[in-house]
């Protein structure tokens, strides 16, 4: 019996979804003095991203804060962060448009896809947490009906331990054989080696799983993941787009992961994660120091200056741009300091 929500694609050539693979950067959020959002600084750091090796960058996920943007901030986010494709042009957008609000999400995907992002990274409605599966089933749904052209990717955000919410194997699977052209994928931020074995085993290639864990990056791609949306991208991005190239090449590069291992485990140190990348980013690489919105708060002055100092016995390598001299793709590496 034919499902009458399944996509009719007959006639239609699929887009691949390992189209979307490689090394995404979970962009911060530039912020002013009074908390508004600093438009004028976002070209700049998704063009320092691209210069280090990133694909493309999730805007308005976990590490950007999107749950404190209201929804005119962040389609004004939107529209700002397309500047960076006149540089970069190959350089993938990607919007996290997830809340609680199926009304509001669904505004948010539409809003992303006019402005050309390559995709969506969407949460389940994350305060209702006793939801059904059912239930689930049907927002989602109805989002992918309501706000996801025939030629656009929605991705999952499975992140349990923040959401309250999992996306399971039997949901995805669902939800894939009945949307197989633009559910595409999944962000798997749990942090779980099973999950990420469980995926791969389930969906192949077929899948496109972006792991946003930097400790299990090589386990997952071994295990059929396609790269990565890390927090840890905002500093390290060099190193993961080594261990990701190598893998493309059908090699490991324990060596690179191991050191990426130690700046994970230094970063798990001092959640959340949002204002440490700031002060780090700041400190590291001159950007401005940006404060983060309530209920968030800076790091205070001395956990930097220890945090800093722990850097300092850190590997370099995985940091720095000279790794990346030698990649050959659409990634523009012309401008990378040596």
């Amino acid at each position: 019996m034919i499902n009458p929500h399944q996509e009719l694609i007959q006639g239609v050539v699929p887009v691949p979804t390992q189209s979307l693979a490689g090394v995404y950067a979970a962009a911060l959020t530039p912020l002013k003095a009074d908390f508004s959002v600093d438009l004028e600084a976002i070209p700049p750091l998704l063009a320092f991203y691209a210069r280090r090796g990133c694909h493309g960058a999730l805007l308005l996920g976990t590490t950007g804060e999107g749950p404190s943007l209201a929804p005119e901030e962040r389609i004004a986010l939107y529209h700002a962060a397309q500047q960076v494709r006149q540089e970069y042009p190959e350089f993938r957008l990607l919007a996290g448009t997830g809340t609680p609000s199926l009304e509001e999400s669904a505004a948010l995907t539409r809003a992303a896809f006019d402005c050309g992002y390559d995709a969506v990274v969407v949460l389940p409605p994350y305060y209702f947490r006793k939801a059904t599966e059912e239930g689930l089933l049907a927002w989602f749904k109805k989002i992918i009906e309501r706000a996801v052209p025939s030629d656009g990717a929605l991705f999952g955000y499975h992140i349990p331990g923040v959401s309250g919410v999992p996306l399971s194997l039997d949901f995805l699977s669902r939800l894939k054989d009945i949307y197989p052209r633009r559910f595409v994928g999944i962000k798997d931020s749990s942090g779980d080696a099973n999950h990420a074995e469980q995926l791969g085993a389930t969906f192949g290639d077929e899948f496109t799983v972006l792991t946003g864990n930097d400790h299990l990056f090589s386990f997952a791609i071994e295990n059929g993941a396609a790269g990565c949306i890390t927090a840890l991208a905002n500093l390290v991005s060099p190193g993961l787009r080594r261990v990701w190239e190598a893998h493309q090449r059908g090699k490991n590069d324990p060596e690179t992961q191991t050191q990426l291992d130690a700046w994970r485990s230094l970063l798990e140190q001092y959640p959340p994660f949002a204002p440490t990348l700031k002060a780090l980013i700041s400190h590291l690489h001159g950007f401005p120091l940006w404060p983060v919105r309530p209920p968030l708060v800076a790091l205070s002055d001395s956990d930097t200056e220890e945090i800093i100092a722990k850097i300092g016995g850190l590997p370099p390598a995985v940091a720095t741009e000279n790794l990346l001299k030698h990649f050959d793709d659409k990634t523009p590496q012309a401008d990378v300091d040596q």
